[in-house]
């Protein structure tokens, strides 16, 4: 029997089930989803029916490159600023980045937190990222749901507390981030030209419209 051609295998030298799907291999699908994601999640291979063994191949031969527990990317990516969130949202999709590292995102603070800040359930399992320092804050009813907007960073989705729920959550948490944390956010907020009716709608959904009425007027006047 002659031998076929192996013109579409990667360097040469095609792992074992790697067979073209219409004209592109299991390689060729990984390596175009993990540039479409930007984070790659190994679970995400299921979905397209691509065995896990195929990232480790690609690992060897510098293709891939590994950046946590089960997370991938293609080499050469530049992480931006926000990689970190990037990465806590690829491994905990349910949370939602709050208080200091939204305002991070936000540039309503001269902080620059080394953890990540993040709002899940109270029945929610606390999580752990490999290389990330989480900090947890639980939430729930409005206060969990409310005031959520969803970002792009590095081709990933990330869920964040706008920025004026998340002045509202630092007067809620002030206890944790500080009053003075909680103030600079106000005073960035209305320079920038937040809306305050929006910021009072807000304060009443984390319930501290009576902790944040002085500083509003204090702000404004």
């Amino acid at each position: 029997m002659p031998n076929r051609p192996n013109g579409d295998r990667p360097n040469g030298d095609r792992p074992n089930g790697d067979r073209p799907n219409g004209n592109r291999t299991k390689t060729e699908r990984l390596l175009d989803l993990a540039e479409e994601k930007g984070i790659l999640r190994a679970r995400e291979l299921e979905e397209e029916g691509i065995p896990r063994q195929y990232l480790s191949r690609l690992v060897q031969r510098g293709e891939l490159k590994r950046i946590g527990r089960g997370l991938y990317q293609r080499p050469g990516h530049e992480p931006t600023a926000h990689h970190s969130l990037a990465l806590a949202a690829k491994r905990i999709p349910k949370a939602t980045i709050c208080l200091l590292s939204a305002l991070r995102f936000h540039e309503l603070t001269t902080q620059n937190p080394f953890d990540v800040w993040i709002a899940i359930g109270h029945k929610d399992r606390e999580p752990t990222v490999e290389a990330l320092s989480l900090q947890v804050v639980r939430m729930s009813g409005t206060a969990r749901t409310e005031g959520i907007e969803e970002h792009t960073i590095e081709g990933v989705t990330a869920p964040i507390y706008t920025a004026a729920k998340t002045v509202a959550d630092c007067f809620k948490y002030r206890s944790r981030v500080g009053l003075d944390v909680a103030l600079e956010a106000l005073r960035d907020f209305h320079e920038q030209g937040g809306s305050m009716d929006t910021l009072w709608r807000f304060a009443d959904v984390c319930r501290v419209q009576s902790v944040i009425r002085p500083y509003m007027e204090a702000v404004v006047s």
